[in-house]
């Protein structure tokens, strides 16, 4: 076997919109390339409904767009790279699950499925079967003696058992097909050993204890009685579920000779278990017990870890969610987070934008590439110049627009997927920036609920450190997120972070590390504090969250009618 000092490893982190890898030193963690690719299908928005919150990805996707991001950056990662990769890990978005047949193939992979959106994976934010979510919460909170939301909280349509009810009671074909229904993280990990048999098939412990309530203390997942109040068929899942989840460093298995050859890497590539995108990217941040890691994107999760004996007796369930061994093993995983940030912002650009739209692809006088460079152009400064002029209202003008980050619903605190996003206090004054700054004060409020919803549980926080598009690209809102939480911000610098992630989960799963902590000494960057909050503003932002909560509580009144 080659030293440490040559080998490398590769961390695959598949997003919402493409596939990013990164090759890393073995020895140092040292970025040696990155590559991406996008989801061809998804790109054209296929099999997605926005008007129902159907959002569905084929998983040719997967396997493409994969294909030819890995291959890229193995090409970039130097001399003899194929040969010198010594393992892979991998997370993805979750919870997003596919009905699968009784080899572990999903459904949209056989030509009768090919173009049915049920036979895909169920993409994370896909919010079609909150009726079913609904009808879950009310038999698993009380259908027995256990309260099996107790560990998650009130249970969401994003997660894994209201997916497969909502679709087995729409579309009975895919019901008869399915011999079960795997997590994307699991079943590409064990598409790369080439060991997809359901009943064998490898189950992440993040996916496991946050989507399908897998726990000790209930011996498994929720019981059977539960389920069969639900359908018969989910105990048939159930049965099916295999021995239960690991750990994300777990050894899986080796790469099969037959993505060995069509990547062009050594047949002896480590797999590693795997996890879901936002938990790879707090270990890429450097997570550790009292540390706060705020993945800032289209969406927000907010994760922790802490020793299980630190959370007995501690009501959490309308607080965070918490899973055995999920993040870092050996520890809980303790997660929360808003359905919507950057989404807010881009929906209010969209909004902007239709116009000009419109009146681009009417116009005769220029080309359809000038129309499209000009859209291109004019859509990428948008909110460049909103955010300028947004700087410069005061907190407490005269026009005072309140507004509500619930735009896809609330997760956390006290999950409630049917309040919607509100603007309040517009007059004939009210300007486009003032409504963005609005809008972009709610969704800094929203992470501000959870963070004291934290600390009034007893959580301790020593430190935050903020990962994903949004900080490093707006100082505007990383300052206002410092300002409103009291505390220092540190941004990591590493613009892969979830990759970076799973590389250290494939490190350790090669026996290059001997633990998670260890590895994270090594390939984790140091922090400063980027922001600092300004004292001289906390008293008008504590002016403005208290209108917020004012507006809070009226929607929430408004959606009980």
């Amino acid at each position: 076997m080659e030293n440490k000092a040559s080998m490398i490893v590769a961390g695959v982190d598949f997003g919402s919109d493409s596939v990013r890898v990164v090759m890393a030193e073995g020895a140092t963690g040292r970025t040696v390339s990155q590559a991406s690719c996008a989801y061809p299908r998804w790109s054209q928005r296929l099999y997605c409904n926005d008007e129902i919150s159907q959002f569905r990805q084929h998983p040719l996707d997967y396997i493409e767009a994969f294909t030819a991001a890995f291959t890229a950056a193995l090409r970039d990662a130097g001399e003899h790279a194929g040969g010198r990769l010594r393992a892979i890990g991998i997370d993805t978005t979750g919870s997003t699950p596919c009905p699968v047949d009784g080899a572990g193939v999903p459904l949209a992979l056989k030509p009768e499925f090919a173009h049915n959106p049920n036979a895909m994976f169920h993409l994370w934010k896909d919010h079609t079967a909150i009726a079913e979510a609904e009808e879950i919460n009310a038999v698993f909170s009380s259908a027995t003696s256990v309260d099996y939301t107790q560990y998650q909280g009130t249970y969401s349509s994003e997660w894994f058992w209201a997916k497969i009810l909502r679709t087995i009671r729409q579309d009975e074909e895919v019901k008869k097909a399915a011999y079960t229904w795997i997590e994307h993280c699991d079943w590409f990990a064990g598409l790369l050993t080439g060991q997809t048999d359901p009943p064998a098939l490898y189950r992440s412990s993040c996916a496991a204890g946050h989507k399908a309530l897998w726990h000790s203390a209930f011996d498994g997942l929720p019981a059977d009685e539960c389920l069969q109040q639900l359908d018969p068929y989910l105990v048939l899942i159930k049965k099916r579920y295999g021995a239960g989840p690991k750990h994300a460093d777990t050894a899986i298995g080796t790469i099969s000779k037959a993505w060995a050859v069509q990547l062009g890497v050594n047949e002896q590539v480590v797999i590693s278990g795997s996890s879901f995108d936002a938990h790879a990217g707090a270990v890429g941040a450097g997570i550790k017990p009292h540390t706060l890691v705020k993945v800032v994107g289209t969406s927000t999760v907010d994760m922790m870890i802490e020793r299980s004996e630190r959370l007995q007796n501690k009501e959490m369930k309308h607080v965070c969610g918490m899973a055995e061994h999920s993040i870092v093993p050996g520890y809980v995983g303790i997660e929360a987070g808003q359905a919507a940030f950057g989404d807010i912002f881009a929906w209010f650009k969209s909004l902007l934008m239709w116009p000009v739209e419109q009146m681009l692809r009417q116009t005769e006088v220029l080309s359809e590439d000038q129309k499209k460079l000009l859209q291109q152009q004019w859509s990428e400064q948008l909110l460049y110049r909103l955010e300028a002029a947004a700087k410069e209202i005061p907190l407490l003008a005269a026009n005072q627009i309140v507004a509500l980050d619930w735009f896809n619903g609330r997760r956390y605190p006290v999950l409630n997927e049917n309040v919607k996003g509100t603007i309040a206090g517009l007059n004939l004054g009210s300007t486009a920036p003032a409504i963005y700054q609005a809008l972009i004060m709610s969704a800094i409020f929203g992470a501000k609920r959870i963070f004291d919803s934290f600390i009034e549980h007893g959580l301790r926080i020593d430190r935050i450190i903020v990962i994903g598009g949004i900080a490093n690209k707006s100082r505007y809102i990383m300052q206002m997120m410092s300002d409103v939480l009291g505390r220092p911000i540190m941004i990591s610098k590493e613009d892969q972070v979830c990759a970076k992630g799973a590389a250290i989960y494939a490190a350790v799963a090669a026996g290059l590390f001997a633990s998670i902590e260890e590895a994270q000494q090594i390939y984790c960057e140091p922090y400063e504090a980027d922001f600092n909050p300004n004292p001289d503003k906390q008293q008008d932002y504590a002016v403005k969250y208290e209108q917020y909560l004012k507006l809070a509580q009226n929607i929430e009144d408004f959606h009980r009618l």
